[in-house]
């Protein structure tokens, strides 16, 4: 394996961002994500019950808890970009990854300010806030789209196919067990 795509699959600080071939980042994201997609369920939801406000309310919980998560998956993240060689065609995709993934937490943080003056409010989640929910969820699934593409295609953090390997050696047993 060449240097530049060795580079990349070690991580700049195995504390902060994860050891070899178990990087924090994908964990992570399961944070922001989870309480994303949900979040934009309890919108959703809230159009089609009698008494939608718990579900406006959880909802803001969701995107706050989101945001905080997204914070945490950003630096870890950026902690992996710094592994990739600059000026390959993989530091740039992770370039976009990261300008979109920063695009969606400004947007969650405007949403989650702008949901403030409607806390505790009975009504469903207003219209708008809703079609701002729907459009970061869309800019999320091309961003995670892209970050797959770093992991699966190019390599980024994955360990090698020589460790790789070693999950598919078979031992040898005695006949019968």
């Amino acid at each position: 394996m060449d240097g530049p795509q060795e580079q990349a699959k070690y991580p700049v600080s195995a504390a902060l961002a994860g050891p070899y071939g178990h990087p924090f980042h994908p964990i992570l994201v399961t944070v922001p994500i989870g309480a994303w997609v949900a979040s934009l369920v309890f919108d959703l939801a809230s159009w089609l019950v009698v008494d939608p406000g718990f579900l406006a309310q959880g909802s803001v919980w969701l995107i706050g808890l989101g945001v905080l998560g997204a914070v945490a998956a950003a630096l870890v993240g950026l902690l992996d970009l710094f592994a990739i060689p600059t000026g390959t065609p993989a530091f740039r995709l992770g370039l976009v990854h990261m300008t979109l993934n920063l695009a969606v937490t400004g947007a969650y943080g405007v949403n989650f300010a702008w949901r403030q003056a409607d806390y505790g409010q009975p009504g469903s989640v207003a219209v708008g806030m809703l079609t701002l929910s729907a459009a970061s969820m869309i800019v999320l699934a091309v961003s995670g789209y892209l970050g797959g593409k770093l992991a699966y295609r190019y390599g980024v953090r994955v360990a090698d196919e020589t460790t790789q390997a070693t999950g598919y050696t078979a031992r040898d047993h005695p006949p019968g067990r």
